[in-house]
């Protein structure tokens, strides 16, 4: 009874701060990047408390369970990503003082048709990774508060939709940075008392099947293994809510600072989700993986202390869920709706559009969480709708290479066409993920086209330039 009291007041006391915090938003600026006011450790702590969702924790855990360490190992990828974006991308955001979105980026290089494209691929991501979030809200309040999932989705999300909605990006962060605390604690606290509740390293060994502790892990190939880390490493790169983050500050350095101690941070962090699904497997062999995390901390922690663990379970789940529910909000009407309107939006009707969509995006959320069981899966399957069409003309134009429209849809057509033929029609031959396919298809097909157009224009600059030179002569 105690924890349960310790919950619902955790949960009325977020409630009550993203309402606070969003007092005063007035228009999509403050909604979607809170008026870039922000230094580089808020940065780093709303950046971090973002990405560690319901896939990265419980969902860690679970696949830990099923295969072993190897997946910790994977999923470093995304924390080379987010080192590999401190260093590369976030210094480079002051070319970008008015930009919301992903989209605005785009634009720059790539006109309104990449735009609205943007916006659309946005908007199935962040919908896709919010339903993996919410599918945890749903595991949580099933397992500690032994509420039916459907209702744990409901209440859990209806909290987040309405914060979110009211006071988006500003109540956003200011409930990242309670959540990052007490879910650190909370995740941490958790493997501590399962290692010394299974007897330590020697109880662990006794019961775990050593595979478990190889590179490769259970029923993995090298090649499977490649596959993941680079679906980590490219799958969420630079998408709408984490560059959302790299606009929250007025200053590139603090942005590339909060970015980089953010990767930093998710190297330790995946360590310890990913072993409290080894602590899981030692306790039970039987058990369902997807309940691996909240299985743990039920049976491990006293009361009390287990209330304040449970309430940073759901700071992770929601800490996540939040940014990507604003994200789709944003890119709906910044990059999708604005660019189709003949006429401008005031700014009040704007703003009253992206919270519309704010909570239709919630309830999309709620259905994919109910149909896919399966966390860190909906979060696989919801990269294949950014990373073959999106990763390489962004980087591309964030990096200064002056590439066109023309360019991005061939490079994009290859990225889509080589995704579809080799996760379909060739069935993922040897475990390999059709995105990495598809990536790479968009990245060759763009530069060709870039560097054949360059040639052209080349050529017929030195002609033109011969003519001058013979009329000159004459």
């Amino acid at each position: 009874m105690i924890d349960q009291v310790i919950v619902v007041i955790y949960l009325i006391g977020i409630l009550i701060l993203g309402l606070w915090a969003g007092k005063g938003v007035s228009d999509l600026k403050q909604f979607s990047v809170a008026g870039r006011s922000f230094g580089a450790t808020v940065i780093f702590l709303t950046l971090s408390a973002s990405f560690i969702g319901g896939g990265f924790s419980m969902g860690n855990a679970e696949k830990v369970f099923l295969f072993g360490i190897v997946n910790i190992f994977a999923l470093w990828g995304f924390s080379i990503k987010e080192i590999l974006v401190a260093t590369l991308i976030a210094p480079k955001m002051d070319k970008y003082p008015n930009a919301l979105s992903v989209g605005d980026i785009m634009y720059e290089n790539y006109g309104n048709f990449a735009k609205i494209v943007t916006g659309i691929l946005s908007i199935i991501l962040c919908a896709g990774i919010l339903g993996a979030q919410v599918g945890a809200i749903g595991y949580i309040f099933n397992v500690f508060l032994n509420i039916p999932q459907i209702y744990g989705i409901l209440v859990g999300c209806g909290i987040v939709i309405v914060y979110s909605t009211i006071g988006g990006m500003r109540s956003v962060v200011f409930t990242d940075i309670v959540q990052f605390f007490v879910l650190f604690i909370g995740i941490t606290l958790t493997l501590i008392f399962g290692y010394f509740h299974v007897g330590g390293w020697s109880g662990i060994t006794a019961s775990v099947p050593a595979t478990h502790f190889t590179f490769l892990g259970t029923d993995k190939t090298l090649l499977q293994f490649i596959s993941l880390f680079l679906t980590f490493l490219l799958g969420e790169t630079l998408i709408q809510p984490y560059v959302q983050r790299l606009f929250l500050s007025k200053k590139a350095t603090h942005t590339a600072k909060g970015t980089f101690w953010s990767g930093v941070f998710s190297f330790p962090f995946f360590a310890i989700t990913g072993f409290i699904g080894i602590i899981a497997l030692t306790i039970d062999p039987d058990l369902n993986p997807n309940l691996a995390m909240p299985f743990v901390i039920t049976e491990v922690l006293p009361i009390g202390l287990k209330g304040l663990v449970i309430a940073g379970v759901i700071s992770i789940v929601m800490s996540s869920a939040d940014s990507f529910l604003n994200g789709a909000s944003v890119a709906f009407t910044h990059d999708v709706v604005k660019p189709l309107r003949s006429k401008e939006m005031d700014e009040k009707k704007e703003l009253i559009v992206t919270r519309i969509f704010n909570i239709f995006v919630g309830i999309l959320a709620v259905i994919i969480a109910i149909k896919i069981k399966s966390i860190l899966d909906i979060l696989i399957y919801s990269y294949n709708f950014w990373s073959p069409v999106m990763l390489v003309p962004l980087v591309a134009a964030i990096l200064g290479v002056k590439a066109n429209v023309k360019h991005f849809i061939a490079g994009a057509s290859a990225g889509i066409l080589g995704l579809i033929i080799w996760n379909f029609a060739l069935d993922n031959p040897g475990g390999f993920d059709g995105l990495i396919v598809g990536v790479f298809c968009n990245f060759f097909v763009f530069f060709i086209a870039y560097f054949i157009e360059g040639k052209k224009k080349g050529v017929t600059k030195d002609k033109s330039t011969q003519k001058r030179q013979f009329g000159n002569e004459l």
